[in-house]
């Protein structure tokens, strides 16, 4: 039965993430509330992805206090999971702080560098940057930051879908 469960999960979120992207009835609240709840059902029964694109929502959309703090909650969970976007969000979290989660800069250097190290770009140029001008308590060491803006150049060049065997040198 949990594999009979665990496929309904991962048919609703694809469903959830195609209604999400359509542009068909684009302003419709009703299409929006059911997108909503199958991203809900999804991220509370585990699926990664749900819980950092749900999770991603609540955090910067949410409309209450409650929200963002679920969002944070399921991004955090998706980044434990090993979900790359969540990583980055976690970072982000930890570097600005929020009524849940207090500003740790120790914290948000680990989630940026896992996400970076996973093909994040902006995870990758956020480490450059802050070895480049001592931030996140970091020092700044030229020769660090040098190799996290190659990281991230590498993560963009996958991206654009050069391949990666030739950016080593």
């Amino acid at each position: 039965m949990q594999q009979a469960s665990s496929l309904l999960i991962r048919l609703e979120y694809r469903l959830a993430a195609q209604l999400f992207h359509a542009r068909w009835m684009t302003r419709s609240p009703g299409k929006h509330r059911l997108t909503m709840r199958l991203f809900q059902r999804c991220a509370e029964a585990g699926h990664t992805a749900a819980l950092s694109f749900y999770g991603h929502m609540l955090f910067h959309r949410g409309n209450s206090p409650q929200d963002k703090a679920k969002g944070a909650r399921y991004v955090l969970q998706a980044a434990h999971a090993g979900d790359v976007h969540a990583q980055y969000q976690a970072g982000r979290i930890y570097e600005h702080g929020c009524a849940q989660y207090a500003r740790r800069e120790e914290k948000a250097v680990t989630w940026y560098a896992r996400a970076a190290e996973a093909g994040h770009e902006l995870a990758a140029e956020r480490m450059a940057n802050a070895y480049r001008h001592a931030q996140l308590g970091l020092p700044v060491d030229s020769r660090r930051a040098a190799q996290w803006e190659a990281l991230a150049e590498r993560a963009q060049r996958s991206e654009a879908g050069e391949p990666v065997a030739s950016l080593t040198h």
